[in-house]
C-alpha cells in the first residue's frame, strides 16, 4: 500500500479540549491532544488504522506487553512556522529507529505508509494544538506493545501501534547537576540498548532516584562491564567540549542512536568545530577538568534538545563546569538546530518535512 492510497477512517471528538491549554505556560506530559491513530496487528498482518478522539485503551489482565515487556516507543516534535505550516523534524529517522526497534523485542514491521500517512492525517486534525510559543512544541509519542491475552513467554502474536500527542515547553527548567554512576548499569554489550524498549526506562528509575535524593537531576551512565567509560546521561546522549573539541561516545550496542545527537554533530562540522566520536574515559573527564581544559558538556535528546550540564559529579566530588552562558560550541549549535526545526534557517540536509495546512 502506498502513502498515496492509503485512506484512514477517522472519527473526530464532539468539542475540543484545547481550552484546557494555556500556551503561555504549558507543563510537558500533562495535556494531550484530541485524537490518537489506532492500528492492530493480527492474522500475521497490520489492519486498517483509524484515527480515534484521545482516550483510554480497554486491556486484559492477561495482556503480554504488561508481564513480558514486548513494547517499543519513539519521541519526536512538531513545530510551526511564521506561515503557519507544521514542521516535523527527521520524522523518517524515527520510523526506521522504531522498526530497529521492533526487531530486536521480536515485534512486527511496521509499514511507512501507516506511520507516516497516520502521523500527517493526525496532525492535520489536531494543527491547533501546535503551539507557536517560542520553545515549545507538540510531543508527539508513536509506540508499540504487545496485546496477546496469553500468560506465557513467547512472543505475541497481536500487537497495538498508537500515536497520540501532546503540548510541550522546556524539559528542563535550569542546567542539570549530574553524578557518575558508580553501580548501576543502563545496558551491556549484546542486550537492548540500542533500542528505545520501554524496560530500559523502568531499570533506570531506581538509581535515578537514588542520585537525585543526593541533590543530582541525573546521572552519567558507564559502561556495565568496569564502569571506566562514559555511554549516556540519563535518558540522553552525552557530549563535552574538551580543549575546543567536540567529543562524544560512538554508538554501539549499548547506546541509543540518537537523531538529535546526529544532527547536532551535523551542525557541529557544518560549522567548523573538530568532532571526534570515541571513547570518552571517566579519567580523561577528570583530568580534562583538572587542567581546566572541560569547557562543556551537555546532552542530547527529542525531549530535551540540548540540555546543558553544569556538574558533575564523581568519587565524592562535584566538578563545576564553566558558566552555559560562556559556551560557544554547545549554545551556537543549539540555536542553528532550533532554526532549522522551525524554519528560521535553511534545511540544507533535508531534514525538515513540512505539512502544509
Amino acid at each position: 500500500m502506498s502513502v498515496d492510497m492509503l485512506t484512514i477512517p477517522a472519527k473526530c471528538v464532539t468539542e475540543s479540549r484545547i481550552s484546557e491549554l494555556d500556551f503561555n505556560n504549558i507543563e510537558f506530559g500533562k495535556i494531550f491532544a484530541d485524537h490518537m491513530l489506532v492500528v492492530d496487528y493480527k492474522d500475521g498482518e497490520w489492519q486498517q488504522p483509524e484515527i480515534l478522539p484521545y482516550g483510554n485503551l480497554a486491556l486484559s489482565p492477561a495482556t503480554s506487553a504488561i508481564h513480558y515487556g514486548q513494547s517499543v516507543f519513539e519521541g519526536m516534535k512538531a513545530y510551526k512556522d511564521a506561515n503557519g505550516d507544521i514542521l516535523l523534524f527527521r520524522p523518517l529517522e524515527n520510523y526506521k529507529r522504531l522498526n530497529i526497534s521492533a526487531e530486536r523485542m521480536c515485534m512486527p514491521e511496521l509499514p511507512e505508509d501507516i506511520f507516516m500517512q497516520g502521523l500527517e492525517q493526525l496532525l492535520r486534525m489536531d494543527a491547533a494544538w501546535v503551539p507557536p510559543t517560542d520553545g515549545c512544541a507538540l510531543y508527539i509519542r508513536p509506540f508499540m506493545f504487545a496485546t496477546d491475552d496469553f500468560i506465557g513467554v513467547r512472543p505475541s502474536s497481536s500487537y497495538k501501534f498508537v500515536i497520540f500527542t501532546c503540548p510541550v515547553g522546556a524539559y528542563y527548567g535550569q542546567p542539570l547537576k549530574v553524578a557518575i554512576e558508580p553501580k548501576y548499569v543502563r545496558s551491556a554489550e549484546g542486550g537492548a540498548g540500542y533500542a528505545k524498549a520501554a524496560g530500559n526506562y523502568g531499570a533506570a528509575l531506581l538509581p535515578a532516584r537514588k542520585m537525585q535524593e543526593k541533590g543530582y537531576h541525573q546521572l552519567i551512565w558507564t559502561d556495565a562491564k568496569e564502569h571506566k567509560f562514559i555511554e549516556e546521561s540519563g535518558t540522553m546522549n552525552v557530549m563535552f567540549v574538551i580543549d575546543g573539541k567536540l567529543i562524544t561516545p560512538p554508538v554501539s550496542t549499548t547506546i541509543l542512536k540518537g537523531i538529535t545527537r546526529d544532527s547536532v554533530l551535523t551542525l557541529a562540522r557544518d560549522l567548523g568545530y573538530t568532532v571526534e566520536e570515541r571513547k570518552v574515559s571517566v579519567d580523561e573527564l577528570v583530568e580534562a577538568h583538572k587542567a581546566g581544559k572541560l569547557q562543556e558538556a551537555f546532552g542530547t535528546g527529542t525531549a530535551a534538545t540540548v540540555a546543558q550540564i553544569a556538574t558533575i559529579h564523581y568519587n565524592g566530588a562535584d566538578m563545576d563546569l564553566p558558566a552555559v552562558e560562556t559556551r560557544e560550541i554547545s549554545n551556537r549549535v543549539a540555536a542553528e538546530l532550533e532554526k532549522v526545526k522551525t524554519g528560521r534557517a535553511a534545511d540544507t540536509h533535508n531534514w525538515v518535512y513540512r505539512i502544509s495546512l
